[in-house]
Order: C-alpha cells, then sequence, then structure tokens
C-alpha cells in the first residue's frame, strides 16, 4: 500500500473549460440576453465554482460559432491547448472570474473566420475568383445582379494574409508567408439584477506563424521559411488593428472592451506549445488599438539546449530525478518534461516517464518510488505532475498543487 497517498481523479477537461456540475441543488435560472428579434431563452448559472481562478459557464453549454477552425488551421496540437487556456489566463487579469462568466465565441463565425484566414487577392486574381463564382451560382439558376457581385468581390478581398501573384514560386512564397493562422474569440458575460446575463466584454487571441511551410507543387518538397519574432510582432499588431474595425461592425461586439493577445506558434513538429506574446486592452467602442503589453510566458521543453541554457538548475534537477529512475528500472527510455514559465518563473512542471510494465504490481512499486522522489527532490512552489505510461497508455500519475506539502496519486486499473 502506499503510504500518505491520497487518491486524485483527474478531471482535466472541467479543470480547462472551468465548467463543473453545479454540486449545488439551487441553482440559478436566469434568462440569457439575445438580439432583440430572438427569443429569449432561460439559461442555468451553476452555483458551485471550482476555484476562484476558474469561470462559471452559462448551461446549457454554447459551442463556439466557429467550432473546429482551430483544428483545421493550427497545424501543432500542442498550440490548440495552450492558445485556448492561455487566452482564458489572460483575461482575468481584465474579467474578475469571480464576478464574470465565460461561453466561447458567439459572434466571429466559420464562413467569416476561414475568409479572414487567408490571402488577400491580386486584382487579376479578384476578376477571375468573382467570374468563376458568378458562373457557379448562374448555372444553379440563381440571379446574379450587380449589388451581390459587389458583396462577393468584397468577400474575396477579407483576407488578411498577403497577397501573392504566383503561388508556385519559391521566392515569392518565402517573401510573402502566411502570418496568420487563426483568431479564437472568448466571451464573457455578468449577470443582471433581473435575472438576466449579457456580455460584458470579449477576448480575441490571434495565431501567428513562427514558421512557415509550404509546396510550390503537388506532391513535391514542403520549403520553410523561419519568421523571427519582431516581424511577426509587427504583422500581428497590424493584424489585430484591421481586426477590430471588423469586430466593431458586428452587433454585440460594437460597444465592448475588448482584449487582444498575439499568440506565437511552435513549428509542426514541436513537443512543446507556444505562448502568447503580448496583450493589449481595447475600451467600449474604440476603434484604435493604442499600447501593447509584453507577455513574458514561455514553454520549455527539458531536457533540451534551450532549457539547459535559460534555466540550467531546473534542467540539472530533472536530470538528476531521471538518473535516480534509472537506478530502480535501468531500460526505461528517459524522462521528457515542460515547463510553464511567467517572467522567468516556473508556475507548472510536467514530466512524462515512458516505461513497460509486466504487472499491476511493477506498476505501483515504482509509482510508490517516484512518490518518494517527488518528495525528495522537487519545490511546492509550483505545480507539478508526473505521468507514469507504458505502451502509450497512462499508468499511474503524480499531481501536487503549488503550496501543497503532498502529492495526490490515482493509478489506473485498466
Amino acid at each position: 500500500m502506499l503510504k500518505n497517498v491520497g487518491i486524485w481523479l483527474m478531471i482535466t477537461l472541467l479543470i480547462l473549460s472551468g465548467c463543473a456540475p453545479s454540486l449545488n441543488k439551487n441553482e440559478d435560472e436566469v434568462v440569457q440576453k439575445e438580439d432583440k428579434q430572438k427569443k429569449q431563452e432561460k439559461s442555468i448559472v451553476p452555483s458551485y465554482q471550482l476555484s476562484d481562478e476558474t469561470y462559471r459557464t452559462i448551461l446549457p453549454y454554447r459551442t463556439s460559432a466557429s467550432r473546429g477552425v482551430i483544428t483545421n488551421q493550427v497545424m501543432n496540437r500542442m498550440d490548440i491547448g495552450e492558445m485556448e487556456t492561455g487566452l482564458r489566463r489572460l483575461s482575468k487579469s481584465y474579467y474578475d472570474p469571480e464576478k464574470y462568466f465565460f461561453e466561447e465565441g458567439q459572434y466571429l463565425t466559420s464562413d467569416m473566420l476561414y475568409k479572414w484566414l487567408g490571402r488577400k487577392l491580386t486584382k487579376k486574381q479578384l476578376k477571375k475568383a468573382v467570374q468563376d463564382r458568378v458562373a457557379f451560382l448562374q448555372e444553379r439558376g440563381q440571379k446574379v445582379d450587380e449589388e451581390r457581385k459587389q458583396a462577393i468581390r468584397h468577400d474575396f478581398q477579407l483576407g488578411l494574409n498577403p497577397t501573392i501573384a504566383n503561388d508556385k514560386s519559391k521566392k515569392q512564397q518565402k517573401n510573402n508567408p502566411k502570418y496568420l493562422t487563426h483568431i479564437l474569440e472568448h466571451n464573457f458575460l455578468k449577470r443582471n439584477d433581473d435575472d438576466t446575463v449579457e456580455l460584458i466584454g470579449a477576448s480575441i487571441g490571434i495565431a501567428m506563424k513562427s514558421e512557415y511551410a509550404f509546396k510550390t507543387e503537388i506532391g513535391g518538397p514542403t520549403y520553410h521559411k523561419t519568421i523571427d519574432k519582431e516581424t511577426m510582432m509587427k504583422k500581428g499588431k497590424a493584424i489585430a488593428q484591421t481586426v477590430l474595425e471588423r469586430v466593431r461592425n458586428i452587433e454585440g461586439l460594437s460597444d465592448i472592451p475588448i482584449m487582444f493577445a498575439l499568440y506565437r506558434e511552435e513549428d509542426k513538429g514541436s513537443p512543446v506549445p507556444g505562448s502568447y506574446v503580448a496583450k493589449t486592452q481595447v475600451s467600449d467602442d474604440d476603434t484604435n488599438i493604442g499600447d501593447w503589453e509584453t507577455v513574458h510566458e514561455e514553454n520549455i521543453l527539458f531536457p533540451s539546449d534551450e532549457g539547459e541554457e535559460k534555466y540550467y538548475d531546473q534542467q540539472q534537477q530533472i536530470k538528476d530525478f531521471a538518473d535516480k529512475i534509472q537506478e530502480y528500472f535501468p531500460n526505461y527510455t528517459g524522462v521528457i518534461g515542460e515547463g510553464f514559465y511567467i517572467d522567468e518563473e516556473l508556475q507548472k512542471l510536467t514530466l512524462e516517464i515512458p516505461l513497460e510494465f509486466y504487472g499491476k504490481g511493477e506498476v505501483i512499486g515504482f509509482t510508490q518510488y517516484t512518490y518518494g522522489l517527488v518528495q525528495e527532490m522537487f519545490q511546492n512552489y509550483y505545480e507539478l505532475e508526473i505521468k507514469i505510461k507504458s505502451n502509450k497508455k497512462m499508468e499511474s500519475v503524480i499531481y501536487r498543487k503549488a503550496g501543497d506539502n503532498e502529492p495526490k496519486v490515482h493509478i489506473f486499473n485498466k
């Protein structure tokens, strides 16, 4: 039996979303304000909040109006999770989780985003695109007057990525990379005295590439263009200004505060995600972005050259931890770590230990041994999570919240 070990049930999805079923039977029923023409819908505000740092949500849960776009646009799966959770984390500085409720973006639609995420067309490309679209509609018996042609022409010019005359030109692709990958919207609601909830603010995350991968022909080689941070920041700020001007023309977003944040992606094969690098708040109906504030967040892989250069002591500690494990189980393949830092201060350390086990007894014994190492070697000022796996299956998890003296453990039965 494990001594002084508590059983911890993983509820990761609930923690990430800040959405939990109420443990209080007296849930509050409210009416969610919609457009004047739409019928008001009754909603439920859960009375229970997981912690002071997580947002409560309105039930029934409404998914994003652009659901699925992020998975089609952001190539690194690690970036998808970090972009979403990071935007909520930054939003707490502007929208207090104790006062306001969280809802996925309801205003930026999939159709809208796909138009914005494309390239702006040259005059020649625009003319052909409009002609092709008009011909397509007419073939299906639709009437296309001049007003509709203008609307079609307008839609084809909404792309926020640079124009390129010839996408088969390696030189043009490198000189005009796609910088923008995704635009993520989060909404924040307040409860009124008449038991309605209404939108009081929004956050918009703008994902920018650190590396542009492209092909000049089908089946041809993939080329890569590195995008330096300075260029990314300049392009990202200009894109954010254009996005602000556009969302101010959307009913519901025209006169509320909006927080913008720039996210710098990692390359497609990176084992750790990128991070937010800048943020700014625009008040009420303002249509111009002022100064930006640098965000000092980063995700560091251990072991790595970057980890050794920036956080040598942490990397050495993980190496010593790995050496101790090797004494107990010499045929393991190594410890992989990810550290999340804010202002160069470690906030969370996640370690993954891949091993081959031949019985539940080995899992229990190894987990117990690792638990002891955690108590001996790792300070408790940051969150710590250790995942013990075999054949890509989770065997056990050791978890300790920042400030706790003793970790909690969950050993999976299957």
